[in-house]
């Protein structure tokens, strides 16, 4: 069962009546995709939550080899994007439960998902928020920059 941070729920208590924009990945190796997506997230809303997977469940998605940089730093380097204000941790496949206990009154992903893919599409909407597909930017990709590190194609 997943639980807010006690920073998270500080945030959230201290951002009452805010325009609350959540996301939610991996951010294993930061790029410019990530960046520019997350500027755009954020100007959907007041603020900006990022919710990451867990070490175990990034290496449930994406293989043994990763995450490359683990949670605690994927987090602190995301708290250090002007975009984004908050970030918590999860540990299950999807973020929905987080997506639950966050209720965001908007509900992003890239624009490789289209809004009805989105885990938490249906709870967002149910609870009157929106949920956007935001622009995608091609040639960015962690896995790909991880292969072309390694001298792959």
């Amino acid at each position: 069962m997943e639980t807010l941070s006690n920073e998270t729920k500080a945030f959230l208590e201290a951002n009452k009546g805010k325009k609350i924009v959540f996301t939610n990945g991996c951010f294993d190796i930061l790029h410019l995709g990530h960046v520019e997506y997350l500027n755009e997230a954020r100007a959907q809303g007041d603020v900006l939550i990022v919710a990451i997977n867990s070490d175990a469940s990034v290496r449930e998605l994406k293989g043994p080899d990763r995450p490359i940089n683990n949670e605690i730093d994927r987090g602190n380097m995301l708290l250090n994007l002007k975009a984004v204000d908050c970030v918590q941790i999860f540990t299950e496949q999807t973020p929905l439960e987080i997506i639950k206990l966050i209720k965001p009154n908007v509900l992003v992903k890239g624009g490789d998902w289209r809004p009805d893919q989105i885990v938490g599409s249906d709870f967002v909407t149910a609870n009157g928020g929106e949920v956007k597909s935001l622009m995608f930017k091609t040639g960015y990709s962690t896995s790909n920059l991880i292969k072309a590190v390694q001298g792959k194609k």
